[in-house]
C-alpha cells in the first residue's frame, strides 16, 4: 500500500483476505487504515475491478465472520467522503446481514464514533438511493418488532435544559445545573434493577448543521468539557432558527428521522419551556404515544401551577430543579427510587460548587433545591446528611 498500488499488488492484497482464517481478518481489519485501503485498490475502465471484489469480500461473502467493531469500521470507511454507488450497496449488505440484538448493538456502535458522521447522517444523508435507505429501514424495523430492547433513549435539549444559556438569568451564564448529569445517567440506567446499557443519551437541538458537520462537532466537544462523556447530537438547520414553531417543527422532523432508526427503543425527552420544547414534547406524545414515555421540561418562565397540571395530566412534566424532575421520573415509572436519591445527592453537589454572582440569587436556588429535596426524602426514606 506504500506508493502507488499496481494490479498485482491489489491482487495480493485480495489474496491475503482471501486466505486469512476469521481471526486473522478480524485483527488485519482493526489495523490497516481501511480509508488508505479503500482508495488504493481500484475498479478500472479496462481490467479487474479490484475494489469491488474486496468491499464484496468483506462487506458480503466474509461479513459474518467480523465481529461488530469491525464491521462498524467497514461502515465509517465507506461513509467517508462521497459515497457512490457501491459503497452504499456495501453498507446495505453490513445492516442486512445482522439481526435482533446485534443489528442494535451495531448501529449504537455507529452513534458512538463522537462525531458528527453519525447514524442519522449515514442513512439520511450519504445514502442518497432511495431504494437502498428505505431496505435497510425496513430491516430495521421488521427486526425491532421481533426483539424490543426494553429500554429508552434519553433525548434532550441543550441551552437552558443542559446549561443556563439563553432565558435562564438565575444562574450564572453557562452554568451547568446541579444534578442534570446524573438525572441523565438515571434515564439511561432505566427503572428495573439491572442497569441499562450505557450510552443512550442523544442531544436534539435547534442549533444549526452545516454541511462540513464544524457545529455538531464543536457542540459535542463542548458538552465533553462540561461532563458529557459520550453523547449523540441531532442538529437543526438556520432556516429554522427563529420562532418557537418553526424550532419545534425542526426537532420533531429530527425525532421522526431518530424514531425511524431506532424503533426497538422508548423514548424519554427533557427540554424547557423557553423555546419550543413544550409543543414539540406534546406532538413527540399526540404522534407517538406508544413510544414516548415521558417529556420533563425545565421551567425557566415562570409557568403558573394551574398551567403546569393542565400539562402533567398529558405526561408532560415542569419542574424547578434536577431532584424535581427526578421524583417526576420515578412516579411515571423511568427511573429507580434509588435513583431518585442519587439525582438528589448530586444537585446538592453541584450546587455548592456554583459561582453565583450574589447571596439573593443564591439563596433562591437553595431554597428551591431544598424544596424539592423534601419531595425526594419522601420517596426514599433517606434524610439529607447533615
Amino acid at each position: 500500500m506504500t506508493g502507488h498500488t499496481d494490479r498485482s499488488e491489489e491482487r495480493r492484497i485480495l489474496e491475503l483476505f482471501i486466505g486469512a482464517t476469521a481471526a486473522e481478518l478480524n485483527h488485519l481489519l482493526l489495523n490497516v487504515d481501511l480509508d488508505v485501503l479503500f482508495g488504493d485498490v481500484d475498479d478500472r475502465v479496462v481490467g479487474p475491478d479490484n475494489l469491488t471484489a474486496l468491499l464484496e469480500l468483506l462487506c458480503v461473502k466474509r461479513a459474518p465472520e467480523l465481529g461488530l467493531p469491525v464491521r462498524a469500521a467497514l461502515i465509517t470507511a465507506l461513509q467517508k467522503g462521497e459515497t457512490p454507488g457501491l459503497a452504499e450497496r456495501m453498507v446495505r449488505a453490513l445492516f442486512l446481514g445482522l439481526r435482533g440484538r446485534e443489528l442494535s448493538e451495531f448501529k449504537n456502535l455507529l452513534d458512538g464514533r463522537g462525531n458528527s458522521h453519525d447514524l442519522q447522517q449515514l442513512l439520511f444523508h450519504d445514502v442518497d438511493d432511495g431504494s437502498i435507505r428505505q431496505d435497510i429501514l425496513t430491516h430495521i424495523q421488521r427486526e425491532a418488532a421481533a426483539a424490543p430492547s426494553g429500554e429508552n433513549k434519553v433525548l434532550s435539549d441543550i441551552d437552558d435544559t443542559f446549561l443556563a444559556n439563553w432565558k435562564d438569568t438565575r444562574y450564572p451564564p453557562k452554568t451547568v445545573y446541579p444534578g442534570v448529569l446524573q438525572f441523565y445517567r438515571e434515564l439511561d440506567r432505566g427503572p428495573g434493577v439491572i442497569p441499562g446499557r450505557e450510552g443512550d443519551l442523544t442531544f436534539i437541538s435547534a442549533r444549526p448543521q452545516d454541511p462540513l458537520g464544524l457545529i455538531e462537532d464543536r457542540t459535542l466537544a463542548t458538552l465533553r468539557e462540561h461532563g458529557v462523556s459520550s453523547a449523540v447530537m441531532l442538529s437543526g438547520a438556520f432556516t429554522h432558527l427563529l420562532g418557537n414553531s418553526r424550532i419545534a417543527t425542526m426537532k420533531f422532523e429530527n425525532f421522526s428521522r431518530y424514531l425511524q432508526l431506532y424503533p426497538e427503543y422508548g423514548f424519554v425527552f427533557t427540554g424547557d419551556s423557553g423555546q419550543g420544547d413544550v409543543a414539540f414534547g406534546e406532538r413527540m406524545l399526540t404522534e407517538h404515544p406508544e413510544s414516548v414515555r415521558a417529556v420533563f421540561i425545565h421551567d425557566v418562565v415562570e409557568t403558573p401551577e394551574s398551567v403546569r397540571m393542565t400539562w402533567r395530566a398529558k405526561r408532560i412534566f415542569f419542574f424547578d430543579t434536577y431532584i424535581g424532575a427526578a421524583v417526576e421520573a420515578f412516579e411515571v415509572g423511568v427511573i429507580a427510587r434509588d435513583g431518585v436519591a442519587r439525582v438528589a445527592r448530586a444537585a446538592r453537589e453541584d450546587l455548592e460548587r456554583v459561582p453565583f454572582t450574589s447571596d439573593s440569587q443564591r439563596q433562591s436556588r437553595v431554597a428551591e433545591l431544598e424544596r424539592d429535596s423534601r419531595r425526594a426524602e419522601a420517596i426514599t426514606g433517606t434524610p439529607r446528611a447533615g
